[in-house]
This record gives C-alpha cells, sequence and structure tokens, in this order.
C-alpha cells in the first residue's frame, strides 16, 4: 500500500507516494535538509548545495556497492573453498577406512604367521 506523505526541504513541499512510512520518510527528509543547510552554510544556493549533496550521496552508494561487490566476491570464494575442503575431507575419510582395513588385513596375516611359526 503507497502511502501519502509530504514533506518540507529548505521551504519547500514536496508530495510524495511512498510504500515507506512516513516517519522513515521525515527522517529521510530532515538528514537531507540538514545536509543541505551545511553545505550551502559556505554561501551556496540550496539549489547548487542540493547537487553537492546528491553527488556526495551517489559516491557514498557507489563506494558501498563496491563493497557489497568486493564482500560477495570474498564471501563466494570462503564458499568455494569450503567446498573444496569438503571434498578434500571425504577423500580423506575414505581413505582413512581404506587403511584401517589394510591394517586389519595385515594384523590377520601377522596372527596367521605367529599361528604357522608356533605349530
Amino acid at each position: 500500500m503507497l502511502n501519502d506523505v509530504k514533506v518540507i526541504i529548505c521551504g519547500k513541499e514536496y508530495k510524495l507516494k511512498t510504500s515507506e512510512s512516513p516517519n522513515y520518510v521525515f527522517a529521510l527528509a530532515r538528514s537531507l535538509e540538514a545536509k543541505i543547510n551545511e553545505v550551502s552554510s559556505g554561501g551556496s544556493s540550496p539549489y547548487s548545495a542540493a547537487i553537492m549533496v546528491a553527488l556526495s550521496l551517489l559516491d557514498d552508494l557507489n563506494k558501498a556497492n563496491q563493497h557489497l561487490d568486493s564482500i560477495r566476491d570474498q564471501s563466494k570464494e570462503y564458499v568455494d573453498e569450503a567446498g573444496k575442503s569438503r571434498i578434500e575431507r571425504d577423500a580423506a575419510l575414505k581413505e582413512i577406512e581404506v587403511l584401517k582395513s589394510k591394517i586389519v588385513q595385515l594384523e590377520n596375516l601377522v596372527k596367521l604367521k605367529q599361528l604357522k611359526d608356533s605349530i
């Protein structure tokens, strides 16, 4: 369901339709206005300040997306390594079973040889 939300940013009213909660949108508007006011305190117009804030936020978004991509790549590497380790573990467990059966066979051969020698 879409919510009708009115926000005022730098003295101008904006009517929005959004699926987000009004409180969330109000918080975004307050944060944006604070950033614009911070930039425009240097003497630039609210419009110029809004452009600078938009560029800064896009930069933050791009860097966050790059970081997220890096985390995804690293996670994929970890999953791949875990898969390889699991395969190696399974192979080692099979080899252990084979070696255990060889030990049993060798122990039986030793017992047979001891029996033959004792006879």
